[in-house]
C-alpha cells in the first residue's frame, strides 16, 4: 500500500498565501533537509537571493524527486500560473518565443520551490531590456583533476585583469566545484560585445597563468581551469547569488569578499551555514549595482587580439555559425590538410 502523502503546507509571504506540497520530502538525504526546509531558506535570505534575481528572466530547473532525482528544465511559465506571477517574453537564438518567471520577491521563490526548482538561473538582463546585458559573469569551471585551491589562484587572477581594465569584480563560489565572478554593467552593450569582452579577458589570463587557466572550448584541449566565455552567449544561464545548488550536501552558490577568495572551502557554504553568514557579516555582494562598468578596455583588447591573428572561438552548438568562426568541430576529428595525410 503506498505511503501516504504529508499534508500541505501554507507559507504567508509578500502579501501572498502560498501552498506547498509534500512539504517534507527529502529534497537532499544526506543532511535530511526538506522541501519546507528550503522554502524557509529562501523566504530567510529573501533580500539577499532576490538582489540576484530582482527583473530577470529565470529558466526554472525543476527537481521534483530532490537531488537524487533527474532534473528537467521548464522555461515557460505554465498558462496555470497566479495572475500575480511576473514574467518576461525572451527571444532564444532559434528565434522561438517563452514566457519565462521574474522572480521579484520571496513568493516567487516559494512557488518556484513547490515545482521543485532549487537553484535559480537567471539571464543576464533586465526585462526592460532583454537584447542588452547588464552582467558579465566569468565561470571558472575546473577540470576533473584540478583541486580547488588552483580554482582560487585563477579567481585571483581573474581579479587582478579586472581591476586594470577598471571593472569591478564580485565573487562567489558556484555551489559545485567552481567560482563565478559577476561584473555590472552600464547600459547599452549587446550580447555580441559582453561574450567578445570574456573571450579576452578568458585569454589574457590564459597567457598570464598558462597551464592553469585555459580558455579552450574543446575539452581534449583544456587543462588547469576551463574559463567559459560562452556563458555571456544569448541565453546561457548561470546559478544566481544564494542559490542552493543540487548537491548532496545542500552547497549554495556564496558571494564572497576578495580577501576571503584565497582561503575559502565551499563546503562550508551551505544551506544550513548561509544564513547565519548573512545575518553576520552582511552580503559582500550588496553594492554590486552600485558601480556599473564599461567594457571599452576589454574590447580593446579583443581587438588587438584579432589583429594579431587570433579570432572568435567556437560558440555552443545549438547557435547558428557566426562569422569568424573557426570550424565547429574537436580537433581529433578535424580532418587534416591532404599534405599531412599519410
Amino acid at each position: 500500500m503506498a505511503a501516504k502523502k504529508a499534508e500541505p503546507a501554507t507559507v504567508d509571504v509578500c502579501g501572498h498565501e502560498l501552498r506547498v506540497s509534500n512539504p517534507g520530502k527529502l529534497f537532499f538525504p544526506e543532511c535530511k533537509l526538506t522541501k519546507l526546509d528550503l522554502v524557509d531558506y529562501y523566504v530567510e535570505c529573501q533580500e539577499a537571493v532576490v538582489r540576484g534575481l530582482r527583473e530577470r528572466p529565470t529558466v526554472m530547473k525543476r527537481w521534483v524527486d530532490g537531488v537524487q532525482g533527474e532534473p528537467f528544465f521548464q522555461k515557460r511559465v505554465p498558462d496555470s500560473a497566479p495572475e500575480w506571477l511576473q514574467t518576461a517574453t525572451v527571444t532564444f537564438p532559434s528565434g522561438r518565443h517563452a514566457r519565462e518567471l521574474v522572480p521579484n520577491d520571496a513568493a516567487h521563490l516559494v512557488w518556484g520551490v513547490n515545482l521543485g526548482v532549487i537553484d535559480w538561473n537567471p539571464w543576464p538582463v533586465r526585462r526592460a531590456d532583454l537584447d542588452h546585458p547588464d552582467e558579465l559573469r566569468v565561470d571558472l569551471d575546473p577540470q576533473p583533476d584540478v583541486p580547488f585551491a588552483e580554482v582560487r589562484e585563477v579567481a585571483l587572477g581573474v581579479h587582478e585583469v579586472l581591476d586594470e581594465h577598471r571593472l569591478l569584480g564580485f565573487p562567489k563560489t558556484s555551489g559545485s566545484r567552481g567560482i563565478h565572478v559577476y561584473v555590472r554593467l552600464e547600459a547599452g552593450h549587446d550580447f555580441l560585445q559582453v561574450r567578445t569582452a570574456a573571450l579576452a579577458l578568458a585569454r589574457e589570463v590564459e597567457r598570464r597563468m598558462p597551464g592553469r587557466a585555459t580558455s579552450r572550448w574543446w575539452k581534449e584541449e583544456r587543462e588547469g581551469v576551463f574559463i567559459d566565455y560562452n556563458q555571456n552567449a544569448r541565453d546561457r544561464t548561470v546559478a544566481s547569488a544564494y542559490s542552493v545548488r543540487a548537491v548532496p550536501d545542500a552547497r549554495v552558490s556564496c558571494p564572497l569578499e576578495w580577501d576571503e577568495v584565497a582561503d575559502v572551502e565551499p563546503a562550508e557554504l551551505t544551506m544550513q551555514t548561509v544564513p547565519a553568514r548573512l545575518r553576520e557579516r552582511g552580503d559582500p555582494s550588496a553594492g554590486i549595482d552600485d558601480s556599473p562598468g564599461r567594457l571599452d578596455s576589454l574590447l580593446e583588447l579583443a581587438a588587438r587580439d584579432e589583429r594579431e591573428g587570433l579570432g572568435d572561438a567556437p560558440w555552443p552548438p545549438h547557435f547558428a555559425k557566426q562569422k569568424g568562426e573557426p570550424k565547429r568541430v574537436q580537433p581529433s576529428r578535424a580532418r587534416k590538410p591532404k599534405a599531412q595525410q599519410s
